[in-house]
């Protein structure tokens, strides 16, 4: 009796890992692989439904504020012989802005900051570009309210391969940025509000 009890208990148990080794073995695999192998050269756009630009500023010193924006163009020109002959140039519609407050969507837009209705584009391009395997730093000139000033990003590579809804092949990259947004006219509040903004950038390009 005690036999055929230990064996009944463990029964579940075998057919609980059994169904989750079926499932790792049926699990299917993410199309997009950090491979740098999958990447062709040729001109890329940004899929402007997942490609992100987050940015965060401190607020008073008691908390980090967060926000957004997206919507964006632009190309991107591989060159996979060359990666450092490879450039990129992307605009984004500076109405395009979420945070979680309609109130100050609606601030942010004014001539306090963004001053979206005589700029209502930021744009980045690309000069210099230095890869070094996954990694590269992008050297460019970011304009924001009619000024244009250095910027450096510091890219990585995400993953490569072909998008299962649109057939296109596409290559993904994160980078981080730090500017001051008193160099692009936008001193309101500083340094209440840190003139430091730190950007996170998360995009997905598709081949043209």
């Amino acid at each position: 009796m005690r036999k055929r009890f230990i064996l009944t208990a463990a029964l579940p148990f075998a057919l609980i890992a059994g169904a989750g080794t079926l499932a790792a073995q049926s699990a299917p695999s993410l199309p997009g692989v950090a491979d740098t192998g999958r990447v062709t050269s040729g001109t890329y756009a940004p899929d402007a439904g997942h490609t992100l630009i987050g940015w965060k500023v401190d607020h008073f010193g008691f908390n980090d504020y967060f926000g957004q924006f997206g919507n964006a163009t632009g190309t991107l020109v591989l060159n996979k012989e060359n990666p450092g002959a490879s450039t990129v140039d992307i605009t984004i519609p500076v109405d395009s802005l979420s945070t979680v407050s309609a109130g100050l969507n609606r601030h942010m837009a004014t001539a306090d900051f963004l001053d979206a209705a005589n700029h209502p584009t930021a744009r980045f391009v690309s000069r210099h570009v230095m890869v070094n395997g996954n990694q590269a730093t992008i050297h460019g000139e970011l304009t924001l309210r009619g000024v244009t000033r250095p910027v450096t990003l510091e890219a990585r590579f995400v993953g490569a391969g072909t998008n299962p809804m649109n057939r296109k092949e596409t290559v993904g990259f994160h980078a981080t940025a730090s500017i001051k947004r008193s160099e692009f006219g936008m001193t309101y509040a500083v340094p209440m509000v840190s003139d430091n903004v730190d950007l996170t950038i998360s995009v997905a390009f598709e081949k043209q």
